[in-house]
């Protein structure tokens, strides 16, 4: 079944250049982010020059491993068809929302790095600086790593693949060195042979990728720049355990979805600032941030995801079959051809952003106000 938010978005979208109909949802948050600093004295040198910090998570989108079920971690695999789609409505969820972005970060591996590309073509910012770094990477699975899960869900048990995926430090069982998978195999670590880990729980994952908040992410949001990180689900929920101050012992409830942006509001301090509602986020029950595809679409990703993985009465690969086809079908419709690369990607996102006109306005202003 088809999640109801996205749902939505197809039967908005019958003209090939119609935006996401996500946008309201999306622009919402854009007004609440400028009226929450309109009393700030402070000079920001982000491109939202009227808006408090803010950072955005996306998770990439389908890799041929995701299709397959299989365990990926540090293996480099591509982006299927479906998940080059699932990037471009991400991107096309943060066009319509207003977000505009500084500068990205993302991993080594090509399933993130093109999710980024994609999103960034979408919103007209290739023009940013993207920053790639192996601290950033998907966690280790060690010995799982090219087996299917619900294979190793009927060999082990659900209780124990559940905390190899998701405890807070009880790692998969190691990789032996000469894995087919092994990442030495790879030249893009060939100067860093000592660090790759064999396995890796999420204390580990949030101990690397720690460094790389500290010393990277966290200075810039402290400038004043927006940023955007496009990861994945590991290692973005060690970025949010810390962000959100989630414990240990609630962390094995996390899960994330595919390329649907999470938006955080940050204060000075880089702590998150509640949301519109004042609640949690309905998906998870646990966090600050606004899916920008609304909690509902989130928590049936997340329900079908949990069932692809632990459901073993389901023999169907739920990443497959006529769902994914209807899937992709409004999708393309949706969304369109990719833009002609002649197009202007620095007038479109200066200027044509937002559904709401008073966020175009003050958007608009914004960037007379950096032209003088």
């Amino acid at each position: 079944m088809l999640p109801r938010t996205f749902a939505k978005i197809s039967l908005q979208s019958h003209r090939r250049r119609s935006p996401i109909a996500i946008g309201a949802l999306a622009s919402s948050y854009l007004q609440n982010t400028t009226r929450s600093s309109s009393n700030s004295n402070r000079t920001y040198t982000s491109i939202n020059c009227n808006t408090p910090y803010n950072l955005c998570f996306v998770r990439h989108g389908q890799s041929t491993w995701n299709r397959d079920n299989r365990f990926i971690g540090w293996t480099d695999t591509p982006l299927t068809e479906d998940g080059v789609l699932e990037a471009r409505v991400a991107g096309r969820m943060l066009r319509s929302s207003g977000m505009l972005f500084d500068e990205a970060h993302t991993s080594l591996l090509r399933r993130s790095i093109r999710t980024t590309n994609l999103v960034l073509m979408e919103m007209g910012q290739e023009y940013i600086p993207v920053q790639k770094h192996w601290r950033l990477n998907e966690r280790s699975y060690g010995d799982l790593v090219g087996l299917n899960k619900k294979d190793i869900v009927k060999k082990f048990g659900k209780e124990q693949v559940l905390r190899w995926r998701r405890s807070y430090d009880e790692p998969p069982p190691p990789m032996n060195e000469d894995h087919d998978h092994h990442p030495k195999r790879d030249p893009r670590y060939r100067l860093m042979l000592d660090e790759i880990p064999s396995s890796e729980s999420l204390k580990c994952t949030k101990a690397r990728s720690k460094i790389y908040w500290d010393d990277v992410i966290a200075p810039s949001l402290r400038s004043g720049k927006t940023v955007l990180i496009v990861g994945h689900e590991n290692n973005l929920r060690s970025l949010i355990m810390r962000l959100e101050g989630i414990l240990p012992d609630d962390i094995i409830n996390l899960n994330l979805p595919r390329a649907v942006p999470l938006a955080y509001r940050l204060d000075k301090d880089l702590k998150p600032l509640p949301r519109m509602d004042g609640k949690l986020d309905e998906a998870t029950g646990m966090l600050r941030g606004t899916w920008l595809g609304g909690d509902e679409a989130v928590q049936e990703i997340l329900d079908r995801d949990c069932k692809q993985v632990y459901d073993t009465s389901i023999e169907q690969n739920l990443e497959k079959g006529s769902d994914r086809d209807k899937w992709r079908m409004w999708t393309e419709l949706a969304i369109g051809e990719a833009e002609d690369e002649s197009f202007s990607a620095h007038a479109r996102s200066h200027i044509h952003r937002n559904v709401n006109n008073n966020a175009g306005e003050k958007q608009v202003e914004c960037e007379e106000k950096r032209m003088v």
